[in-house]
């Protein structure tokens, strides 16, 4: 790998031990992946994976301290993602002491180090980041160091900025040494297709059953997505952006996709067009039928797959404000149609804390109080990773929660009418 002079002094201890191993650490993961160089990271802002105080991450609270100590902070202010706990998320008693004394008992002292290092707000915890209110949105062409893998595909497909699917703590070494290894979706060619999905279905598929579908068949390739325009059009309107935040979410994690190209919307497709596709692509053709067999497919991990939910999460990535609205409105119309004024299933919808705060301050927060919903900050993700909510039948219209959890995974359409209807 070429290193710049000032890199290599760096490297060689310019800026002391610290700088020293950040930097040696950057070059190795580069060279495990064929990297020429270090490029600049140009964003204005980072955004970093772990967010939780986990007790049993010892040593990376270990290795913050030691970058504190050192002085070796992030370069850039970042946000994180979602906190594990929120008081406000019905809990027993038994899993409240597991969250607070057991699990996340060093969330507190964690933040703390989270703020040293470079925290740009005390409630930028979300995974969509990227949202108007939070205020972390790159711009087109911008290199990143992110790691949270639904971040790093929004940013790279539908804002057009550049950055590899890294993993935890490498977010932070790129931030600090304003350095990442120049190889994958950094690269012209790392960002061709070497798939043509082709949807045909008779109506405007579902986000995260569409992503699902794509991610599973190309895995960690490039997808070149067509004919969604005719269902969501050719503009990046905040209902689009929604869309695209939880199509690509499930296409990261029910895959390994980083980035995706789709048709006359996003921003390099429509700079570029076939020309992004690379020689030899794949083609996956995805019509109503495939997305049935998509979605029959699902296991059920349930240990009685006949219970009742006794809980629904909607928000794995977090909820756009207008999201929050359109829910709203939905969950009161349906809940009117089947002469019910409360939800019939403890139902949490999460947001960032910037758009919890910005939607309390319209008409709709009280209305959605009305319905029994609570809104939350929470990650559910983290909510439900551990044996005595693991084993609650919870369910979900995120593909993200149901890959990592036990939460069974429903349509939106079938969502409302579960927690409308209580069926």
């Amino acid at each position: 790998m070429f290193l710049t002079d000032e890199q290599q002094a760096i490297l060689n201890g310019s800026k002391g031990e610290t700088h020293a191993k950040v930097m040696k650490t950057l070059v190795m993961y580069g060279e495990t992946f064929g990297a020429d160089k270090l490029v600049p990271v140009t964003s204005k802002y980072n955004h970093l994976v772990t967010s939780f105080g986990l007790k049993m991450m010892k040593p990376v609270f270990q290795l913050m301290q030691q970058l504190i100590d050192a002085g070796a902070v992030s370069g850039q202010q970042f946000s994180v993602d979602p906190r594990p706990v929120d008081k406000n998320v019905p809990a027993n008693f038994l899993q409240n002491l597991i969250f607070n004394k057991i699990m996340y008992a060093t969330q507190e002292s964690y933040e703390k180090q989270l703020q040293e290092l470079g925290l740009m707000d005390t409630d930028a915890f979300t995974c969509a980041c990227y949202l108007d209110q939070v205020g972390n949105t790159p711009n087109q062409g911008e290199v990143l160091s992110w790691a949270e893998s639904s971040a790093v595909v929004y940013a790279n497909s539908v804002l057009g900025a550049r950055c590899n699917r890294n993993s935890g703590i490498m977010d932070i070494m790129g931030s600090i040494a304003g350095f990442v290894p120049n190889f994958g979706l950094l690269t012209d060619e790392g960002r061709k297709a070497t798939w043509i999905v082709k949807v045909e279905t008779t109506k405007k598929p579902e986000a995260q059953l569409l992503g699902s579908a794509i991610g599973m068949k190309v895995m960690e390739d490039v997808p070149y997505i067509t004919g969604l325009s005719q269902w969501i059009g050719d503009e990046l309107n905040d209902e689009n952006k929604a869309y695209l935040k939880d199509f690509g979410a499930a296409t990261a994690s029910n895959g390994a996709v980083g980035l995706y190209h789709v048709e006359n919307l996003t921003p390099e497709a429509k700079a570029q067009g076939a020309a992004l596709i690379a020689e030899g692509a794949k083609v996956y053709v995805i019509d109503d039928a495939e997305l049935q067999r998509v979605q029959d497919e699902y296991p059920v991990i349930w240990k009685n797959p006949a219970a009742k939910p006794k809980l629904c999460f909607v928000g794995c990535p977090h909820l756009s404000l207008q999201q929050l609205i359109t829910w709203t409105e939905n969950v009161e119309k349906e809940l009117k149609a089947n002469g019910k004024k409360k939800v019939c299933i403890p139902t949490v919808f999460t947001t960032a804390p910037k758009v919890k705060e910005a939607f309390e301050k319209t008409e709709y927060a009280a209305r959605l109080k009305a319905t029994g919903v609570i809104l939350s900050y929470i990650c559910p993700l983290m909510y439900m990773n551990n044996p005595l909510c693991g084993s609650m039948p919870v369910i979900t219209c995120s593909n993200k929660l149901r890959t990592y959890t036990t939460a069974r995974f429903y349509k939106e359409d079938e969502i409302l009418a579960k927690i409308t209807k209580g069926v």
